[in-house]
């Protein structure tokens, strides 16, 4: 649905982290990554591969984060779209029956953007919107519980998955952490009848629920009437005690994103805490970054740009600028063309961004 709303008394870091997530990711879909990926430097490639690529499989790239960003953002966001609702007059009915809806139409769009293929409709369920289908509903219906529950349950995601992987009988599936011979790869076969291209496992929605339910507790944390300090002093402390379990784990248990191990959600959620508190320290509590414009007005309409660029719309403008610098640029050069077009392609969707919100219109589910 399309909602035009106020901007007034929102968590200004919280705009920032999720339009500074989605810049990087509607970047992706411009495909200026691969494109800035293939020049000649061998230096420079291998670090446009550790930021803006996935890790093969163990490791931990930079790239490996956004997703968990994406997961921990939409957690933060839960106790304060639940508070604007009250304040609306909306009774926790209404916002009950809004939240299965969102959930609904979260995994709709995951399956439609990523189940249709060449030649018949396919079950999956790696796509992030069908995952964060699961994760958004296991928060909000967790979110008046408290905060030990919260963050326990989210350990025990955690480690259901771990002991799922390390004692699954299943002969041939039965190599915890081997790409393709797992539990994970039996699931996606049981629940789809084949194995995700890349190893993506479906039951990462288990784990990763942990993102999101902490993300919850992070914006409990921010929407209390305490000092900026002491909102800091939770995050910090939360980010450091999940980086140090991360690398203690690491020494039994490998960092692999595509199957979502113990490490690597640890890690992720210590980094994600990190962030977080990095944004909110600059933005809202010292206000030493005051422009964020070019990163806000992505923010808040973060979902529909997403879609949008899911649906090809980076096509719809390639196919008109394209043309034009291979025939400028491209008898010189054609790798400066491709960038070129790129570079453009990434700023008609923040164009389209900025003019809906000069109209003030915020496209939400």
């Amino acid at each position: 649905m399309t909602e035009v709303s106020s901007l007034k008394d929102r968590l200004v870091s919280l705009d920032f982290f999720r339009g500074a997530v989605m810049f990087l990711l509607i970047a992706e879909f411009s495909h200026l990554f691969e494109i800035l990926s293939e020049t000649r430097s061998g230096t420079f490639n291998q670090l446009m591969h550790f930021l803006f690529f996935h890790a093969e499989w163990e490791g931990l790239h930079f790239w490996d984060l956004v997703q968990p960003f994406f997961m921990f953002i939409v957690g933060v966001s839960i106790p304060f779209s639940y508070a604007n609702r009250k304040k609306k007059g909306e009774t926790d009915s209404q916002i009950r029956r809004h939240a299965f809806q969102r959930t609904f139409l979260l995994l709709l769009f995951g399956w439609g953007l990523y189940c249709i293929g060449p030649e018949k409709i396919v079950f999956k369920f790696d796509n992030v919107l069908a995952q964060l289908s699961f994760t958004y509903l296991i928060s909000f219906l967790l979110l008046k519980r408290s905060y030990g529950v919260q963050i326990g349950l989210g350990f025990a995601f955690i480690l259901i998955s771990d002991l799922l992987y390390r004692f699954f009988p299943v002969v041939g599936f039965d190599q915890a952490f081997v790409a393709g011979k797992n539990f994970g790869a039996w699931f996606n076969i049981w629940i789809s009848g084949f194995e995700y291209g890349g190893h993506w496992a479906a039951f990462n929605a288990i784990p990763t629920s942990a993102h999101t339910l902490w993300g919850v507790v992070a914006g409990r944390w921010l929407m209390k009437q305490i000092t900026h300090s002491e909102k800091l002093k939770h995050l910090l402390i939360s980010a450091i005690l999940l980086l140090l379990l991360g690398y203690l784990t690491t020494f039994f248990t490998p960092t692999v994103k595509r199957i979502s191990t113990t490490s690597f959600v640890l890690l992720s959620g210590g980094w994600t805490f990190l962030a977080l508190a990095i944004s909110y320290w600059l933005i809202d509590a010292k206000k030493i970054v005051k422009n964020i414009f070019v990163f806000r007005v992505i923010g808040v309409n973060s979902l529909f740009i997403y879609l949008f660029a899911s649906l090809g719309g980076g096509g719809l403008i390639l196919k008109v600028v394209k043309p034009i610098f291979n025939s400028l640029v491209g008898v010189f050069s054609p790798w400066w063309a491709s960038l070129g077009s790129g570079i453009i392609v990434l700023f008609g969707f923040w164009y389209l961004c900025y003019w809906l919100y000069k109209k003030q219109i915020f496209i939400k589910i």
